[in-house]
């Protein structure tokens, strides 16, 4: 009876006060660009205004239109200027591009050290020009708390879009357990979630992804270049395993990114009904086919195989990783030229975490240098494609009315010379600045 009563009054004596309550002021951003790429693979506009509105792009307009009164002005005259980057494949957590410091930290960390390790990195992407990244793996408790420390606002970052912990075969990539010595390995025994045997098991595995938080399940199609494992590249999961995999991560609104290196894999995981595959590093004729007949993407990570082997060569990763770095090395830019070339879509990833975080475009050049894109494409890659991939194209990739105002500004054209993209100036995140000029 008491909360009716408190019921009835708010619906009554307090309306009164509720509707005195003032509305929030709208934030008001202008933005001089002096060129605009608002859409990659149309002609950059000339001098053009931005206005964003609660986070939010509302118009575009020719000229430098005078701000209105109480509006912020951001002079961006002298700048190009584009929506914000999109990065599909990251891992945010720990320590990137300094595998031995990484592997020392894991015997003496906890969790809340690697979360902490991922805002530092988070922070980093994002001022690098990326305002939007998938996380393809990591302890699936930790990401997620990061992913929600971003949306609340406490940690700046980019939105991510997150997978946990990528599934995996016992034994192989990405299984916890891998190299690990006896004591350890009975000790992280019982908290193993993530690997399976058999479709049955496999279900059960993607729903336990998907529970902790999963908003992308991610599989390990075939070995690893990373494991410490002597097993090489090729197919881990049966199809069986793949399809049970697949259908139920489809089945609760998720997509579904396989890692794959070997073309057998590929080409399970495509008949299986992927989203995506990461890597792809060893590509034939018939897998180019199936890519074409359903549709998938390839998130080629073309600085991750040049990164593993430099590591691996210098000591700091072990002997098992050496020929499979160099394997795929040699493998992948002959792989991913052949199939750009034949029409399979391509969208934008760089596997940072195994390169430097924040160093996220250099992979540009490298998509233009080795696959042969122009960068227009690459551009449309990071931007337009890759919000498809997530689903988010009527939101992000552009710099339209009603979509976010993710936004970014390098000194001169990307268009001309794509490195560019490797020295962002402006960052706009959600119509927050998270990158002023000479920052």
């Amino acid at each position: 009876m008491t909360r009716t009563i408190a019921i009835a009054l708010m619906m009554t004596a307090g309306t009164p006060a509720l509707a005195q309550t003032a509305a929030p002021a709208v934030k008001t951003t202008y933005i001089h660009a002096g060129a605009l790429l608002a859409r990659a693979g149309q002609p950059p506009r000339a001098n053009s205004t931005i206005i964003v509105r609660d986070g939010k792009v509302a118009e575009v307009r020719d000229g430098f239109v005078a701000p209105e009164a109480g509006a912020e002005l951001i002079e961006l005259k002298d700048k190009f200027v584009l929506p914000g980057l999109i990065d599909l494949h990251v891992h945010l957590l720990g320590i990137g591009g300094d595998p031995m410091r990484a592997r020392l930290t894991a015997l003496n960390t906890e969790q809340a050290d690697d979360v902490m390790y991922g805002a530092g990195n988070a922070r980093a992407t994002l001022r690098a020009g990326f305002t939007t990244v998938r996380d393809l793996g990591g302890e699936p408790r930790s990401i997620r708390a990061l992913r929600d420390a971003v949306e609340r606002g406490d940690i700046e970052g980019p939105t991510i879009v997150n997978a946990g912990t990528a599934i995996s075969v016992t034994g192989g990539h990405g299984d916890p357990l891998n190299g690990l010595a006896e004591p350890y390995a009975h000790a992280v025994a019982a908290t193993v979630e993530n690997t399976c045997d058999g479709p049955s098991d496999c279900v059960r595995a993607t729903r336990r992804q998907i529970g902790l938080g999963a908003q992308v399940v991610k599989i390990t199609a075939t070995g690893g270049v990373l494991s410490n494992v002597s097993g090489g590249l090729g197919r881990a999961f049966t199809p069986e395993e793949m399809r049970a995999i697949v259908e139920t991560a489809h089945g609760l609104g998720r997509k579904v990114a396989a890692h794959s290196h070997a073309a057998e894999g590929t080409k399970a995981a495509l008949n299986a009904g992927v989203d995506t595959i990461e890597h792809g590093s060893f590509i034939d004729d018939e897998t180019i086919a199936l890519f074409k007949k359903t549709g998938a993407y390839l998130v080629p990570t073309e600085i991750a195989p040049v990164a593993a082997l430099a590591q691996a060569r210098a000591g700091a990763l072990p002997p098992a990783v050496i020929p499979k770095a160099e394997a795929a090395a040699a493998a992948m830019q002959e792989s991913h030229r052949r199939a750009y070339k034949a029409g399979v879509k391509f969208a934008f990833g760089t596997d940072s975490g195994v390169s430097k975080h924040g160093e996220n475009g250099t992979e540009f050049a490298l998509l233009v240098d080795k696959v042969g894109m122009s960068p227009t494409e690459a551009i449309r890659s990071a931007t337009l494609t890759a919000a498809e991939v997530l689903g988010q194209g009527n939101t992000i990739g552009s710099i339209e009315p009603g979509k976010t105002a993710d936004i970014i500004a390098v000194d001169a054209s990307p268009l001309g010379d794509v490195r560019e993209l490797e020295r962002v100036r402006f960052v706009m995140h959600r119509g927050a600045v998270a990158k002023r000029l000479g920052e």
